[in-house]
């Protein structure tokens, strides 16, 4: 069994930065990607961005291309979420998810609470 449990979300003024963290417990199939889930409230989920379990292979959706960037420590294992640049549209709670395929939410197994992000303007 996988538990993820994601800090790091807050409310911050447009322009600024946050850092998201996942930390996962359990054994993770290397193959298998994890990846960044947003929901705003009246919006279906979407994948924001996901890295390859085992390192590598990296996949973001365009509207955050440019702005955030997804990493791991393998060690610890943790992924983080980088978000520069933040824009009031990118509000939502954001999920971390493990076990999936790249952006695709319907493929993933293991789903963190969430953690809000709100961005003023």
């Amino acid at each position: 069994q996988v538990q993820l449990v994601e800090s790091g979300g807050g409310s911050v003024q447009a322009g600024g930065s946050l850092r998201l963290s996942c930390a996962a417990s359990g054994f993770l199939d290397r193959r298998n990607y994890m990846g960044w889930f947003r929901q705003a409230p009246g919006k279906e989920r979407e994948g924001v961005a996901a890295i390859k379990t085992g390192g590598g292979s990296t996949d973001y959706a365009d509207s955050v291309k440019g702005r955030f960037t997804i990493s791991q420590d393998n060690a610890k294992n943790t992924v983080y979420l980088q978000m520069n640049s933040l824009k009031p549209e990118d509000t939502a709670m954001y999920y971390c998810a493990a076990g999936g395929w790249w952006l695709s939410a319907g493929t993933y197994n293991y789903w963190g609470q969430g953690t809000q992000v709100t961005v003023s303007s």
